[in-house]
This record gives C-alpha cells, structure tokens and sequence, in this order.
C-alpha cells in the first residue's frame, strides 16, 4: 500500500517535527512494516518552474512533422527576466497557457540533462515537461497544462505537482486490510506515535436515510452479498477533469488516473478502504440483482475478457444477464465512457472467503478484490457512496437522486471472552488489566470487564480478530514488541540424533559419495503431473490429500510419489545445458486414508491424550521414500577409454548401495509399473516385501518432461529399510587361505531372469562360495532362438583350509544342478 504523507496527515495530526522515518518506525513496530519511502521529485533537480505560453509558432518539417517553436515567460528564474526560447514536438497547448519548464542545468529522472541546444533551426534553451518525463505516469501524448492560477511564471512547480510529497510504501499482511486504506493508516499512526492525536475518520460522516426511491436490487445470496448500497447521480459532465490532487493522490497510491467517473472511486477506496464500483446508469436493464452464476453461464469483463462462471461465482446482474463479476471486476456492457452523463453508484460488502476463491479462478487480480478478499469494513458502505456522490456532484457537475437504496444488514463481529492476566502471560510483560482495557479499546473495540474475565466485540474493520490470542496481539502491539524480553530457554539434556537420523545421514552420505546430488523439491502434485507418468486411472498413487489452499490450482495436492518433482528438476537441468544429470531426494509423501477431518484443538491448554489420539489418528501416513533420477553418462569419456551411458542397472544398483549401506540385501524381479518401460522395470524386494522399483523410463515420460530416452529412475520406501536395518553389522571375517575361482556359463531361455539363475547358483553352494557375478550375456543362432547364455564368476574359499580341486568342482557342480533344477539351465 502506499500512501502520501500529507494525505495521511489529512486524518491524523502528529507533533510538529516528526520526521517521516520516525513515523514509519512507529507503524512497522505495530505490524504496517515499511518498504519503502519514495519521492517523485527525487531524481529531479535543478530549476524546475512554472512557465506561460507567450508565443506558439507551428513549423512543418520537411519529414513531415510539425514542430512547435514557442516563447516561454519564466519569470526570473533563467537570471534574466526575458523569455526563454524552446522547441516543442506537442500540441495539447495554446499562446497563454501555463506549464511545466525544466531550464538548463535541470536533470530530469533516468539522469536526462537539459542544456540550451541548436535543433530544427532555433537554440532551445530548456523543456516543456511531459507527465512521463516527470515521472508522474505514462502519458506522453502531450505535455502537462496547469489550471490557471495554478502559479506564477518562475515559480518552482515541485510543490504544485506533489514532486516534494513523501510517499509511504506499506507491506501490509493478509490479516490488516485495514492498512490498504489511508483510514487504517491514519489510524494506526494516531495508535502509535507518541503525541499524535485528532484522528478523524473519512468514513464518519451523515448519509441520507434509506428509502425506496433509489435503484431496485435485489439480493439473493444475503450470505454473499449482506450489504448493497446503490446510489445515482444525474447530468453528470463525463468531459469534467479530474481535479489535480485527486489525480496527484491515486498516481501516488499506484493507480492510474483514467476519468473523473472511474478516479474519484478510486479515490474514495484509497481513502476509506471501501471497493467503489461505477454503472453507466443508462446501460443498466432493470433491477439490479446479486445472486450466484448459473455454471457455465458467461460475462465479459472490464478488461475485455470473456469469463466462463462457475456456480460458486457471485454476479451482479440486470435484466439482460451478469453485468460484473460482484467484488472483483465489472462488466464490459455497462462500463462508465465518455458519453455517460448518469451514474449508478455502487457500495457492497462481499464474502472474503467468495471473493478470494472467484480471484484465483478466474486470475484476476485488482485493487477492489485485493481488498474484498481480506474483508472491508461491512458498516461504511452508505458513507462511501455519499462520499463518491458527493465528489462527483462537487467536480463533475452531477446532481444527487434523491432515492437511496440499502439491503441488508452488516455481519455482527463475534465476542470473545478472555482472561484479564492472558496478555501478561503470553508476553511475559507486567500488562496490568487497565492496560488491557485501555488499548483494546483504543483498538476499537467494545470491552466488559466481570471480574477476572472481559469480554470484546472487535471493530468491524478488524475480521482478523476472532480468538483471545487475537485480543493478545493487539494489546502487545501498543505495548511494545521491543518491550519483550528475550529469555533464552535453557538446553535440555539429549542423546544425540536418534538412530532413523543416523540412518538418514548415512543414506545421503552414501549416495552422495556414488556422485548422486541431493536437491529439495515441493511436496505439491496435480492430476497433469501423474497424466505425465502415464499412471492407470486405477493406479492407488492417484489417491491424493487436496490441499484447502494450495499454492498453485496446477499442483493442489499432496503427492503421493517423489518422481514427478524431480523429474521437472532434471529436466530443468538438461534444459540448461547440463548433458548428465543425476539426482535424489529423500522426503515423505503422503498417503491419504478415510478417516474423519483432523480436529482443531484449543491452544490456550495442553490437548488431552484423547484429543491428540484424535488428531494422529486423522493424520494421513507420511512414508520417507527415496527418489532419483539420471540421464546422460554414468560414466565420461577421456583418454583412459570410451564412456558409459546411464542404464537401468545404475537406477537399481544406487538403491541396493542404500540398502547395503543399511546392511541389508534387496532381491531384483521383473516388473511392470509405470512410468518405467515395459521389460525396462525391476521389482526390488526384502523378504516378501516390496519396497521400490528402478528401471528404465518410458520413452513418453522422458519426452514430456524433456528428458532424454533411456532416462532411469527409482523410488524406494526408505522407512521400510530403515526399520529392517542392522544394527550391529558382524565384523567380516577375512580367510587366509586363497581362493578358487570357478567360471560357469549355462543357457537358459529368454524369459528367465538372471538374477533366478544367480540366486539359485547361491543357494547350491551356500557354505563355500564367497561371491558370485554375471559377467556376460551372450546370445546366438547356435543357442537357438529365444535362449541365452549367462556365464557367472564364481569364487569359493574355506575359512580353516585350502580346497581342493575336487571340493571346487563338487561345489560348482551342486550350483550348477540346483540352477538346472529351478531354471531349465544348462551348462555349456
């Protein structure tokens, strides 16, 4: 938000000298944080006055523009009296009008120098300023014209345009809408700088009774809409300027002067905080009705877009259908122009909660719904509209309709009850009960003390405040945040990580350690995301906990795999130029259940035991997984050799390193599981549980998140490994006695997974054989068709002796004939 500083002392009067750092100070302490202090006249300097227009001589040029070469009354600011000379490109002028002129030696913003110089035949000794040039807005069609009397040639012109005016910037937090007004800012200063005083309220002001002579509306979602208020003038001059402070104040608040019709209710939702909206009464068909759209139903909007509605939108509507979407952008069809000369005023309280959600649906973002959605003050809509009718009768020449239509009632605020003593004891502050009292309704609010208890309704410009540790905050806040002790709570005694952290750390030391790089991805997912997966529509991962308000409507959900966010990551990172990729994650996922919606329990006590059981047990599980993904080489290319691309084996190999890193031992099977390829994809089990699958992606899966083919990946469910790890891994005991290494091929068919024939030549020859490794894979017509040949190395050692040749053949041929008898193998 931001706010002139003299349109905020408008409202409040503070000490003669208070700076405007110590002002803002004094806000951002009670919770308006500054963000910046601005000054359009900043980057100006140098003689900058007002000048009259004695001569105006047009000369064409031979490219065919026209030039104007004038003779401007400076007064004495050029040091000599006589008027200057100076060349001007615009023509929105004539011989006697006052405006704007930066003599040499001025420097205007973006560090532009003005000096006299020789162009298009005359020695221009100076500008005649644009707004643009000014850095007052964007209009460059023409050059500023001031009103007569404005002031005298010669005179400086930074206080007639507001160039010397200190503009506040606020960061104001979802729960103060009060400050995107200058009443709540004006306000809070009254609050908080010491010695201020006189707050006057914009929005206080006596409003001509209801009646039912105004314009009829009619409101059928009172729980939308609780408050219309309608209001019409008449004869008004749509050619009427806007007055200059009016315009000067709204370009300062960040808003572009458009109209009058449009400027001053702006000007008014600047000043009071209360969304204004303007209809070309001419244009409204009928009676005004606010209601709730038809789904699918259409409007098209101020800025020319058409709007699909969705039956949960509000709409204002005539009888021609929706004319405005209620709260948050007008309509097209009875827009204000320059032909209107009856306006049709309207001043509406809307449902935050509504406004917030047709926003976001539709991607609208503007000045009323920003305000709307983090809710107005519901009892100042019959003073707002007075006060539009009352600037537009004043500078617009517009007469007032007597009629005055009001329907509804504005929403009670709640009361709330509270200890005396609970703002002491959660700031720790000697806060005694008068001081409570006091700056509670110094807040606004209407306060009852019975003994030890007081109970508040809190003003209607503060929604915010709905709780006792609401009514903490605000007296805390004119206390003094500064004012709380810092105490730092003693360490308590601990043993350390506990033994899944250890385990963690010992996972992402280990995979890092294999050249794999950890990265944090947001746990958000949307049903596009598990499309690009390529998961059936009966896939359990696409059983998702929708968040109520998520952070993009694209990814509304909590994901229930880790593939898809690193997937965009890696693909990111390919598509900056980075040709091999290899990433991982550790992070839970959530896997929602059908229990009741988890509670919201007290925070002024410790929940019971059977409120927490509650609680947990509405809680959705949480698993830990493992994800990662690789593409390009697993291996580089150099002087030492050939490289190696990325293959399947990688993705499985990484998630038994983890599991060996944990001292156990994962079995591999063949699967089918998207989004891995077909034939491409391992089962990774420990004992008769499934804990992960890696494998090769599909070519589909890569090209949609810009990946290369033959990408891999793998996800693994970490809490089952850690839950099964070992604690005390056994020392490896080392034989002194050699080895015997034993080289065996057999052929199998296609079908049969090498890791079937590895474990059954494990488990043939359990007491001797030390390790066993597939070394080739060798397929050929003399094998036969649809067979292959798998040749292992094998290696045998005894702890106590040296075997013989025929304890190595005997232990070879024991693997080889359980390998025959479970797999069809044969030796070669």
């Amino acid at each position: 938000m931001k706010a002139p500083k003299s349109w905020i002392l408008d409202y409040v009067d503070v000490p003669e000298g208070t700076t405007t750092e110590e002002l803002t100070a004094r806000l951002t302490a009670t919770g308006l944080k500054l963000e910046a202090i601005e000054s359009a006249g900043a980057d100006i300097s140098g003689p900058l006055v007002v000048g009259r227009v004695l001569t105006r001589d047009p000369e064409p040029q031979k490219n065919g523009k026209t030039i104007n070469w004038c003779t401007v009354d400076v007064g004495d600011a050029n040091g000599t009296g006589e008027p200057q000379g100076i060349v001007c490109g615009a023509h929105n002028f004539e011989a006697g009008d006052l405006v704007v002129v930066v003599l040499p030696g001025g420097v205007l913003p973006g560090g532009f120098e003005i000096s006299a110089r020789k162009t298009y035949g005359h020695v221009s000794a100076g500008m005649i300023c644009s707004a643009r040039e000014l850095g007052l807005g964007e209009d460059h069609d023409g050059i500023i014209v001031l009103p007569e009397g404005a002031g005298e040639p010669g005179q400086d012109v930074r206080g007639i345009l507001g160039l010397d005016e200190e503009v506040i910037e606020l960061e104001v937090n979802p729960d103060r809408a009060y400050g995107l007004s200058l009443r709540g800012i004006a306000r809070d200063v009254a609050l908080s700088v010491p010695g201020a005083s006189g707050f006057r309220d914009p929005a206080l002001r006596d409003t001509p009774p209801a009646d039912d002579g105004g314009h009829p509306v009619r409101v059928e979602d009172p729980t939308g809409c609780p408050v219309f208020v309608a209001r019409t003038v008449t004869g008004f001059d749509p050619a009427a300027p806007t007055p200059e402070f009016i315009s000067q104040r709204i370009t300062a608040g960040g808003m572009r002067p458009i109209s009058l019709a449009v400027d001053v209710t702006n000007y008014v939702m600047l000043e009071t905080g209360r969304p204004i909206h303007g209809y070309d009464a001419d244009k409204v068909q009928g009676t005004v009705v606010v209601r709730r759209a038809a789904a699918g139903e259409k409007v098209t909007t101020l800025d020319g877009t058409v709007r699909t509605l969705a039956a949960e939108d509000l709409v204002v509507c005539d009888d021609s259908g929706p004319i405005g979407l209620g709260g948050v952008m007008g309509g097209e069809s009875t827009e204000i122009s320059e032909s209107t000369t009856r306006v049709l005023v309207e001043s509406a309280h809307w449902d935050a909660v509504s406004m917030f959600r047709t926003g976001r649906r539709h991607k609208i973002t503007s000045e009323a719904g920003k305000r709307n959605e983090r809710g107005a003050d519901p009892t100042i809509c019959e003073a707002a509209a007075d006060r539009v009718v009352e600037l537009l009768t004043t500078y617009g020449g517009a007469t007032a309709e007597p009629g005055v239509t009001v329907v509804g009632t504005p929403p009670r605020p709640p009361t709330i009850r509270m200890a005396l003593d609970l703002p002491a004891r959660v700031s720790g502050l000697a806060v005694d009960a008068d001081t409570v009292v006091r700056h509670l309704e110094a807040n606004g609010c209407t306060v009852d003390v019975e003994g030890d208890t007081l109970t508040a309704t809190p003003p209607p410009w503060r929604p915010d405040i709905t709780d006792p540790h609401d009514l903490v905050e605000e007296v805390v806040r004119l206390v003094g945040y500064d004012t709380i002790p810092s105490v730092l709570p003693p360490a308590p005694g601990g043993r350390g990580l506990t033994r899944p952290q250890q385990l963690r750390r010992r996972i992402g030391r280990t995979l890092a350690g294999a050249g794999w790089v950890e990265v944090v991805d947001f746990p958000f997912v949307g049903q596009g995301d598990l499309d690009a997966l390529g998961l059936s529509a009966d896939d359990p991962r696409r059983s998702l906990l929708r968040l109520s308000n998520p952070l993009s409507t694209e990814a509304p959900a909590m994901t229930t795999t880790l593939l898809p966010a690193l997937l965009r990551t890696a693909g990111r990172n390919v598509g900056l130029g980075t040709s091999s990729v290899a990433v991982f994650e550790t992070a839970t996922v959530t896997l929602p259940h059908t229990s009741e919606p988890a509670p919201i329990l007290p925070v002024d006590r410790r929940p019971s035991d059977d409120e927490l059981a509650t609680l947990e047990s509405a809680l959705p599980a949480q698993p830990l997984h493992l994800g990662l993904v690789a593409t390009g080489e697993a291996e580089p290319a150099g002087w030492w050799g050939a490289g190696r691309a990325v293959a399947w084996s990688d993705a499985v190999e990484a998630v038994r390193t983890v599991a060996d890193a944990l001292g156990l031992e994962l079995e591999v099977r063949p699967a089918s599981l998207a989004p891995w390829h077909p034939g491409r994809c391992a089962e990774l089990r420990l004992g008769d549980v499934v804990v992960g699958h890696a494998g090769e992606l599909h070519p589909q899966v890569c090209a949609t998140f810009g990946l290369p083919p033959r990408s891999v990946a793998a996800e693994a469910d970490l809490d089952v490994l850690i839950e099964h790890a070992v604690h005390l891994r056994p020392a490896t005991v080392f034989s002194t006695y050699p080895a015997a290494k034993e080289d065996v091929a057999v052929v199998v068919d296609e079908s049969v997974p090498a890791a079937d024939v590895e474990a059954a030549l494990r488990d043939g020859a359990p007491e001797l054989l030390e390790s066993i490794r597939l070394f080739d894979v060798y397929r050929s017509e003399q094998l036969g068709e649809g067979r292959k040949s798998l040749a292992f190395a094998l290696r045998f050692r005894a702890p106590d002796r040296t075997l013989t040749e025929q304890e190595t053949g005997a232990a070879r041929d024991a693997a080889v004939a359980l390998a025959a008898e479970r797999c069809g193998a044969v030796q070669r």
